[in-house]
């Protein structure tokens, strides 16, 4: 049986993975609450308790400005992160307008344009 000190949201949202600075890994948001995140990715070169940066962007608003949080990795799986934001930093609006974009938007969608690299 879970205890969850907070009601998870399900939903889809693609996201940048950020370690010290540095984008590592794209994801997407399956689940999230005001205590933290599950991110299915592929990415694995992350240890507990290390603090990653999340970037995201809500699609189809008229801002296009990317938000980030900072977080740290609580869980590994071959599925994906979960993420805490227990002890960091962030802007509390943008959690809780992340969860509400999360329940009112459940459909994927593609967020971040694929960059073609030039060679």
């Amino acid at each position: 049986m879970e205890h969850r000190l907070s009601k998870r949201v399900h939903g889809k949202l693609r996201l940048l993975v950020y370690k010290r600075g540095m984008p590592v890994a794209t994801g997407q948001i399956r689940d999230a609450s005001k205590r933290g995140l599950f991110i299915a990715t592929d990415y694995t070169d992350v240890q507990l308790n290390q603090t990653v940066e999340l970037e995201f962007r809500f699609p189809g608003k008229q801002e296009k400005q990317c938000r980030r949080l900072k977080a740290h990795v609580v869980r590994k799986s071959d599925k994906g992160l979960g993420v805490d934001f227990e002890g960091v930093e962030n802007d509390s609006f943008t959690v809780s307008s992340l969860i509400c974009w999360l329940k009112k938007h459940p459909m994927p969608m593609n967020y971040f344009p694929v960059r073609r690299q030039a060679y």
